[in-house]
């Protein structure tokens, strides 16, 4: 959902987030002690609602959160009859950190893991990601970055309890241990995790050695999954409170317009319509909310407004006509990420060229997107699903006037992301606030949830950029790459947004090349350019690799092809022995499904491929046909090297659903398109998603690691639209260049 970053130029990041003058300011917290435990039987750990009262900063100071000792008030409360509660310190949107958070707290903390129940966060300083030092869910990092935060409350509160019971049996601390949620006593005696005395939280604790792990590690059921399962799950677009009312909004055609004029009569009489109100949008347009007692009511009205839209000013992006633009400035020279020598091209024995075509792509998230505020004269109080609880409340006191302190976003849980819930812009938030203050002033005091339609959605912005990739490769009989050209052009993501100084150098967005050429020593002149479109893009599950890893294992296929060498040995030779994970991850994947020791069924082909993103590996061996002439996809063996993996059900789901999504942009119909500024495409008839006629069966295999967990929200991506092409090209003797598939 967000690229690969390097952390130690992230406090500079968010400097010059601030020096821009952007509407989201960055928060402190004064020194404070923690929370006292206290009394005998009853009282619970960080018992009362713990509430930053932040203060803004300079912008030449980073951004100051909890300290270790005082955090776990904040992570951490242990009711009377046992039951400890864990704070989420991201979004829960289907990837399962509401379980794996827990369940690292809870394996240094000793819990009984049938009392560990887990709630959703807020924009309270304390929750910020302790490496980014701002609150964030995206780039596959959340149990990457809190893998040791988390460990380190529990072992803290451990501690804290241990200390509380030998001094209430007046004995020494080491003689004591604890077991699923009890401190015992060499004599027998036990103690409920409820009980604590006001102690000081500790400076230093000792963490588990791997080995004696009883949580991490083991499969284990989520704990939303009964709720998800039976139809109880509450998201944020269930949200509601009392005399709430509901917002539409009718958004311009082109992205950017204006109001150019405005007949609203029928829409007010409708009946529940309260409201018709001109408000601000994103990125400088303007559009019309209907606010009524229910969404009904407020599509009713939108639907009976009529508005003229001045397109006068805006680009009007055309699909087309922006593919021969892309095509004419690949031709240009431009900045160059790598620039190897060039020369072996034109005597190499053998040559390839290739030119491939990724469209548009919606997030598409099943949930919406959606955002409820409560407003009084010196407090707003959101519910939202956000990736980023912070940015998405500084923007919304910057719409209300407010001071940062007095705005909080209650982190709702979300039916997908995709990345779309973290935008630079903040325009859901800033969007749902903007709506909020124009109705309280049209005298409307009443809580205010804006939602989208699915079209609204899908029209609204953001995407996945459209790239064109073109490729010239000069190699040797034995497959050795002699020269590779190559050049990308495609919209940047980070450019304008928190990320650009640290990310975009020398005029390349990092985002965009992310995956070339490594793990393969390649001899490489890389040149990439970014076109400015009227086109709102964003980061997507995965990123640059939706487009590097089909574009990179494809065309090493190729090569593979050409020189007659089996694909998995030609990628072995290429690994060396610099890249044992990839090695692990493919070999994985090949023993377990059979390749080359089994015999497929007539009409099917094996794909192969693999690829890094996140800091994990995942390799896919699949099997693949062509049935009256579309592709379909029968199986799919997955080898995953993500270190330890924390709860290996969330890996072997989250791999499953990435790679469905991955199969998902191979099929017919999965790109947005537009035509004169008009995205085409409004719902899924009109964009394909994959059904559940088209899943594979699938089998997920996970490298064993005692490591420190990697990403694994985004890794099973990028690997399965190429293994899934090189399976197709095996059958028809032509190489897949565009995606979606189209073997015309």
């Amino acid at each position: 959902m967000l690229p690969n970053m390097d952390y130690s130029e992230l406090p500079r990041a968010l400097q010059h987030m601030l020096e821009r003058g952007r509407s989201t300011p960055v928060q402190a917290l004064p020194r404070r002690s923690f929370l006292k435990l206290t009394g005998t039987l009853g009282l619970a750990v960080g018992i009362f609602p713990h509430l930053a009262a932040a203060q803004p900063i300079d912008a030449g100071e980073a951004p100051i959160a909890l300290k270790p000792t005082e955090q776990p008030s904040a992570f951490v409360q242990i009711a009377p009859n046992g039951e400890v509660m864990v704070t989420i310190n991201r979004l829960e949107f289907g990837q399962g950190v509401q379980t794996a958070l827990p369940m690292i707290l809870a394996e240094e903390l000793d819990a009984d893991w049938n009392l560990v129940r887990s709630q959703l966060g807020t924009n309270d300083m304390a929750y910020v990601d302790p490496l980014f030092g701002m609150h964030l869910t995206g780039g596959s990092n959340t149990i990457k970055n809190s893998f040791t935060q988390y460990r380190e409350l529990g072992a803290r509160v451990r501690a804290m309890l241990l200390a509380a019971a030998a001094d209430r049996w007046n004995v020494d601390v080491s003689a004591l241990r604890t077991e699923a949620g009890v401190v015992l006593a060499p004599d027998g005696r036990k103690l409920g995790y409820e009980a604590a005395m006001a102690l000081p939280v500790p400076q230093k604790i000792a963490l588990k050695d791997p080995k004696d792990f009883r949580i991490i590690g083991q499969p284990t059921q989520r704990l939303d999954a009964q709720a998800k399962s039976s139809g109880q799950q509450s998201f944020g677009i269930d949200f509601k409170l009392p005399g709430q009312l509901t917002a539409v909004v009718a958004r311009p055609p082109v992205f950017g317009a204006k109001i150019a004029s405005l007949d609203d009569s029928a829409a007010r009489s409708v009946k529940g319509v309260k409201a018709v109100l001109r408000v601000p949008l994103d990125r400088g347009a303007e559009g019309v909310a209907v606010v009524a007692d229910g969404y009904w009511q407020a599509s009713q009205g939108r639907n009976a407004l009529k508005v003229e839209w001045d397109t006068s000013d805006v680009e009007k992006a055309d699909s087309e006509k922006q593919l021969a633009q892309f095509r004419e400035i690949a031709n240009r020279p431009g900045p160059r990420q790598f620039d190897a020598d060039m020369a072996p091209l034109e005597t190499a024995p053998l040559s390839l060229e290739a030119e491939f075509v990724f469209p548009y792509l919606a997030h598409a998230a099943m949930e919406p997107l959606n955002c409820t505020v409560r407003l009084s004269d010196d407090r707003a109080e959101i519910w939202m699903g956000s990736q980023s609880a912070g940015l998405d409340a500084g923007v919304a006191a910057n719409v209300l006037g407010l001071k940062p302190e007095q705005v909080v976003v209650n982190v709702q849980t979300s039916g997908g992301g995709f990345g779309r819930r973290f935008s630079s812009s903040s325009d859901t938030a800033m969007e749902a606030c903007q709506i909020a203050k124009a109705a309280r002033s049209a005298g409307l005091n009443a809580p205010v949830r804006t939602l989208w339609s699915r079209e609204d959605d899908m029209r609204g912005g953001y995407y996945r950029p459209t790239h064109l990739h073109r490729a010239r490769i000069g190699f040797d009989k034995e497959g050795n790459v002699l020269a590779w050209d190559h050049t990308i052009v495609g919209q940047s993501i980070l450019t304008g947004t928190v990320f650009e100084k640290f990310q975009v150098k020398d005029g390349i967005d990092a985002a965009t090349t992310e995956g070339m050429r490594s793990p393969y020593p390649l001899p490489m002149r890389l040149t990439v350019h970014h076109p400015v479109a009227n086109v709102p893009v964003l980061w997507w599950r995965s990123v640059g690799s939706t487009h590097t890893a089909f574009v990179m294992e494809t065309l090493l296929d190729d090569i593979a092809r050409a020189t007659d060498q089996d694909p998995v040995a030609y990628r072995m030779k290429m690994f060396g022995n610099e890249h044992p994970r990839h090695r692990d991850a493919l070999q994985l994947a090949v023993d377990k499904s059979g390749y080359g020791s089994r015999t497929l069924a007539e009409g099917r082909a094996w794909g192969v491929a693999v690829h890094e993103s996140f800091s994990s590996v995942v390799a896919y061996v699949v099997e693949a046909s062509v049935v009256d002439g579309q592709p379909k996809l029968h199986r799919v063996t997955a080898g995953v090297h993500c270190n330890l993996a924390v709860n290996p059900r969330t890996v072997e789901a989250q791999v499953q659903g990435a790679a469905i999504m991955g199969l998902s942009t191979c099929l017919a119909g999965a790109e947005i398109t537009l035509k004169d500024g008009i995205v085409e495409q409004g719902n899924f008839s009109e964009f394909t998603v994959a059904r559940i006629t088209d899943v594979p069966e699938f089998d997920v295999n996970i490298v064993p690691s005692a490591d420190a967990p990697t990403g694994m929200g985004e890794p099973g991506l990028p690997p399965l639209a190429p293994a899934f092409a090189n399976a197709i090209s095996r059958l028809t003797g032509k190489p897949v260049r565009q995606m979606p598939f189209n073997l015309a």
